[in-house]
């Protein structure tokens, strides 16, 4: 035998193995998600934001311990506005804004890489025709798309993370999108918090307050106007 038939055979006998090991380490992965989301609707009062301020809060490295907390929350399905919210009552709103957008974009880009490597086919069958044919919209508007769609928080984060995993977008066009998208929500979520903990401790509260809410619509006016413009060129 020669050695390229020798090393051509050992390929044929390895293949299966590493394949097994594969399929393998994405059901344990799997499992794994709907273990952590059982766990999550079954603890659910742990996400309220005051709880999770308190207990944040006690720790020396409260900004690391928010950023994990936020990317497992991204996993299970706990809505970000909540991480948000938390971020606004225990940084203020500078510091919140900064730590609620990054666990919300390391969040995305997590569940992003996640749904590849399992890559499960959730998307096939004709139940899903609507929503395969948004994601193929998104697919083909790069990070403009993805920033539309992130914009308008109809789909569940997680579930959005998810399923844009799914697609062929590029990682760099994702990340960007899902920043520039998920942008509003956050900033709203970080200054309703942080003017709701400066209303407890008898602070001024109302300029947060304006801009959270100012942020919160956003998220209807700029789709509002896309559409538009869309029209009007159509």
């Amino acid at each position: 035998m020669t050695e390229a038939e020798f090393e051509a055979e050992a390929e044929e006998q390895t293949a299966p193995r590493l394949g097994g090991l594969r399929r393998g380490g994405q059901i344990l992965v799997l499992l794994g998600v709907v273990a952590g989301i059982a766990a999550a609707v079954h603890w659910r009062e742990t996400f309220d934001p005051l709880v999770l301020a308190a207990a944040i809060g006690r720790s020396p490295t409260a900004p690391l311990v928010f950023l994990a907390l936020h990317i497992a929350a991204s996993l299970v399905f706990v809505p970000r506005s909540l991480l948000g919210v938390a971020a606004g009552m225990l940084f203020g709103v500078w510091w919140g804004l900064l730590w609620a957008a990054l666990g919300s974009v390391i969040g995305a880009v997590a569940g992003f890489l996640l749904a590849r490597y399992i890559h499960i086919c959730l998307f096939g069958g004709a139940e899903w025709v609507r929503l395969t044919a948004i994601l193929e919209r998104v697919e083909r508007g790069g990070w403009r798309m993805v920033t539309m769609f992130r914009l308008v928080p109809v789909i569940p984060h997680s579930l959005s993370n998810y399923a844009l995993g799914l697609t062929r977008l590029r990682l760099g066009e994702y990340t960007l999108g899902s920043l520039l998208g998920q942008l509003p929500l956050t900033l709203a979520a970080v200054d309703l918090g942080a003017a709701g903990e400066r209303a407890m401790r008898g602070a001024a509260w109302v300029l947060p307050t304006v801009i959270g809410l100012a942020a919160l619509s956003l998220t209807v006016v700029i789709p509002a106007v896309v559409r538009r413009r869309q029209a009007r060129r159509a």
